[in-house]
């Protein structure tokens, strides 16, 4: 337990962290990959280099220093972040390493205003936060490895098949080498590749893009301009392929407690993967589910076929296909970006609906502010961020 001095020094760094938040997290990342190297695979290179990683970070230390003396208002960025945590094999060897860092990090932007007495607070407050963090990792890592077909680290996997989705998307279905069970997962979850990809270790999340069940696991990867992982995939993993494969994680599921409610999901570009396996898994139950797919035209759509024919199937499905720039022969049901007057179509008049939505984030940005507008209750709403640190904004 942190004493009321930790506290107090903690706190009065928020007006600091203010202003130098991200020079600091901007100085970490760089500093800790040079010497301690075999940590980079943890961390998307991409979010690297656009930002979004090291702004994040600010944003989550910020927020913690801001409410270190009411922890409660931190509760919900918590689940996320744990189970991307064991998502990538994260082990309590590794806090240790972060923590160095970040103080080193502070230190350095600092200069003589990270006197030791600030550093000492910051270096008890981190291992508070790395403990309560250990600890629900290894209660969920236990609970993954104890259910029936499930493992604790990688696992080999093959790829037994490959399918075509869109122009950009293409599905990889996974089996398992040793042909043992695999463990159910939870709709909305993801599972994290383990590669070596010319001599530099990397770790990638992709969301589980069908429903649980049978003896493959499918994953749906959209070809990223200068993305490694998926440009490799797309290129170089065909069938036969063996890949190294952790878990399944993440708490963007459904909430089986609200299942009597109307189902609306909401999806743009390769945000569409996640919801298919919501959608084939919530289609046999009889729910009232809405699906409203944006995308910029037919090309890019993936899924398309497979969404009408469950339409088809289920009558207490509906699709709905929205394209802001379609080419000569595409069917789209509507034609330019998502609006209130869209959206509200897809409603029931009382608002009493779970609305999942997922993709890029000025869209999912766009989704929130228009449900909201219309009526949908905040405890309605559920979306996937870029990454979980971000959730601690909110809270700050």
């Amino acid at each position: 337990m942190l004493s009321a001095k930790t506290i107090a020094l903690v706190k009065a760094t928020v007006p600091v962290l203010q202003e130098h938040g991200e020079a600091i997290t901007r100085h970490f990342y760089p500093l800790m990959f040079r010497e301690r190297p075999e940590v980079k695979a943890f961390f998307n290179e991409a979010h690297q280099a656009g930002g979004t990683q090291p702004r994040a970070l600010a944003h989550a230390v910020l927020a913690y220093a801001a409410n270190i003396d009411r922890l409660q208002a931190l509760s919900g960025a918590l689940p996320a972040i744990i189970h991307k945590h064991v998502a990538l094999g994260v082990l309590p060897e590794h806090y240790p390493i972060v923590g160095q860092y970040l103080l080193r990090a502070i230190r350095e932007v600092l200069g003589p205003a990270a006197t030791d007495e600030i550093i000492d607070a910051w270096g008890q407050a981190y291992g508070a936060l790395a403990d309560v963090l250990i600890q629900a990792e290894e209660q969920l890592y236990t609970e993954n490895a104890q259910r029936p077909g499930g493992w604790r680290g990688a696992r080999a996997f093959r790829v037994a098949r490959r399918e075509v989705e869109s122009e950009l998307i293409t599905s990889f279905y996974l089996a398992p080498v040793d042909g043992g069970a695999l463990p159910a997962y939870q709709p909305g979850q993801y599972l994290t590749l383990v590669l070596d990809i010319d001599g530099q270790p990397l770790r990638r999340n992709y969301s589980l893009s069908g429903a649980p069940g049978g003896d493959t696991w499918r994953i749906s990867v959209k070809r990223e301009q200068g993305g490694k992982v998926s440009n490799w995939l797309h290129d170089q993993a065909q069938v036969g392929t063996e890949l190294q494969v952790l878990q399944p994680a993440g708490e963007f599921v459904l909430d089986e407690a609200t299942a009597h409610r109307p189902l609306l999901l909401v999806t743009g570009g390769v945000g569409i993967t996640p919801a298919m396996a919501i959608l084939e898994t919530v289609a046999e139950t009889g729910r009232p589910v809405h699906f409203l797919h944006a995308a910029r035209h037919g090309g890019v759509h993936a899924f398309r076929e497979r969404v009408q024919a469950l339409a088809t199937q289920h009558p207490n499905v509906q699709a709905f296909f929205l394209y802001d720039e379609p080419r000569q022969g595409d069917q789209p049901h509507g034609v330019g970006r998502l609006t209130p007057d869209v959206l509200a179509q897809h409603l029931p008049a009382d608002r009493d609906v779970d609305l999942y939505f997922i993709g890029p984030k000025p869209f999912m940005q766009a989704v929130r502010h228009q449900a909201l507008g219309l009526g949908v209750a905040p405890d309605r709403l559920r979306w996937e961020f870029f990454g979980p640190l971000e959730q601690f904004q909110d809270a700050a």
